[in-house]
């Protein structure tokens, strides 16, 4: 008879590693079993994926951590969207909210009227009818208010936090339920002849961590999962040629806003991410089109305030494991994979990595019937994700450099294509499992990169269209009011303290 596991290893801290480690922490309570963690101070993280999508804060309440607990460690602020400039066009700009826009009409979609209108000449733009794109770009936020019982008070909303700081504060947590850490480099893996499964990690000082679950966080070495397990990475670059980035730190020259910053640039695109004791700034880049040094010039020029920290070139290949799960060892992290930072998911991905561990939890026995599973949704939602940032690319009206000219004329996967052309006839939009991404993410994907559908489904009268305009003018007018009962968000962080 199978038992349950015992011995868990963690190889890596970070945000990864210790993400892990709390999440294990806690859904190990009262069981007998132990978590140990071994990083080394010698190596660094990569630690600049400081933006966030909405579930980070599913995963801080699974752990019973205090908002305003988390706010203070980690120096964070809130995100309600990106704000995308010079994607489309340059001199354009667009925003995609955690939310949808205005409310359902006789239960059938606000997009659908809202196009119906827009057919005939009406000039409400689409992001007029979202509260948290509005709050956004006025730099005002507040808590979402579930008790005004109408859609147009519903939004969602994620983070911006200090990476190296969220690692620290989950250490904490950590620890505190008994989770060991242990200091030092990995000298060798040793693995069962028979089965190849893992069976210990040998410390350079002799030490010894034997385990019966392995979790590799040690980044884009994929110690345990590549190099001693030998699991191919799917390559991706031709879909999404980014390779590289700089990074740097600068002191805010302005007060933190509630959204990160994407501007596309020569040969990819620069971020910009506010903190409350600073801002994280980046070019991600394709270095067959520029040099590192045009790349670091390039975001120097961009920043403002005073930099804190030197400019660091990461290199990357974008793609993922083909088994996360392989044999005893689940890769986190880059160790999984990676899909650049355009949509701040690199820190989602953990998480759901995470999850698909905990929901396919295995016995001593190591199910193979788990471990597929769990690696099928995890191709999966790579792979949406994957086509949600393809999209972005391929549907861009840039022109200026070769590298806009070669990702709009590039081949994209069938999946991606079909749902594009399918909107482009009436507005419907398909959904596949494993989807990040909601519809109104892709609307807003869409609005911004003008792919307007050809008809909308709904056909109305003429009294019915002066009708419906009248009531999406009364939307419009409720959330630009609405604005005025909203505090500036860094007074509202203010009020956290």
């Amino acid at each position: 008879m199978a038992r349950p596991i015992q011995k868990i290893v963690i190889l890596g801290g970070g945000t990864a590693g210790w993400m892990a480690a709390a999440a294990l922490s806690k859904f190990l309570e009262g069981k007998d079993a132990s978590v140990q963690l071994v990083e080394s101070d010698a190596i660094g993280t990569i630690g600049v994926g400081e933006a966030t999508v909405p579930g980070i804060k599913y995963f801080n309440r699974q752990l019973g951590v205090n908002e305003r607990d988390f706010i203070r460690e980690t120096q964070a602020t809130f995100k309600l969207g990106i704000e995308f400039r010079d994607w489309y066009a340059q001199g354009s700009s667009f925003f995609h909210p955690f939310a949808d826009y205005g409310m359902p009409i006789n239960g059938q979609s606000f997009y659908q009227h809202w196009l119906a209108l827009h057919k005939q000449g009406y000039t409400g733009k689409l992001e007029d009818f979202c509260l948290s794109t509005q709050l956004a770009l006025n730099g005002r936020f507040s808590l979402p208010d579930a008790e005004s019982g109408t859609p147009l008070t519903d939004y969602n909303y994620a983070y911006h936090f200090d990476a190296s700081l969220y690692a620290k504060f989950l250490r904490s947590y950590a620890e505190a339920r008994g989770v060991q850490r242990f200091e030092g480099m990995i000298a060798s893996v040793e693995q069962d002849t028979d089965s190849g499964f893992i069976k210990r990690l040998i410390l350079e000082d002799g030490r010894i961590l034997d385990g019966e679950l392995f979790i590799d966080c040690s980044g884009f070495k994929g110690i345990l999962i590549e190099k001693t397990l030998q699991t191919p990475y799917e390559n991706w670059s031709h879909w999404l040629p980014c390779n590289s980035a700089v990074a740097m730190q600068t002191e805010n020259a302005e007060n933190p806003v509630p959204y990160t910053r994407s501007t596309a640039h020569e040969a990819g695109w620069l971020w910009k991410i506010p903190l409350q004791h600073r801002a994280g700034n980046g070019y991600v880049y394709c270095s067959n089109y520029i040099s590192d040094q045009h790349a670091i010039d390039t975001l120097e020029r961009n920043v403002t305030g005073r930099a804190l920290t030197t400019p660091r070139v990461i290199k990357f290949t974008t793609g993922v494991r083909q088994e996360f799960w392989n044999k005893n060892c689940v890769a986190l992290g880059l160790a999984s994979g990676f899909l650049e930072p355009l949509e701040s998911t690199s820190i989602s991905l953990i998480q759901t990595g995470i999850d698909k561990l905990l929901n396919h939890f295995p016995d001593s026995d190591f199910s193979p019937e788990l471990r597929d599973e769990a690696n099928r949704l995890n191709l999966l939602e790579y792979a949406r994700l994957r086509d949600f940032l393809i999209l972005h690319y391929k549907a861009s009206k840039r022109g200026d450099t070769a590298f806009w000219r070669d990702v709009q004329s590039m081949d994209i996967p069938e999946m991606l294509a079909q749902k594009i052309e399918r909107f482009r006839l009436d507005g419907a939009l398909l959904n596949y499992d494993q989807e990040t991404f909601k519809d109104p993410s892709w609307i807003s994907m869409y609005n911004g990169f003008n792919i307007i559908p050809t008809k909308p489904k709904l056909s109305l009268s003429g009294v019915q269209l002066e009708s419906l305009a009248q009531m999406l003018d009364k939307m419009r007018s409720a959330i630009a009011s609405g604005l005025d009962y909203a505090p500036l968000h860094h007074e509202f962080l203010s009020t956290l303290e």
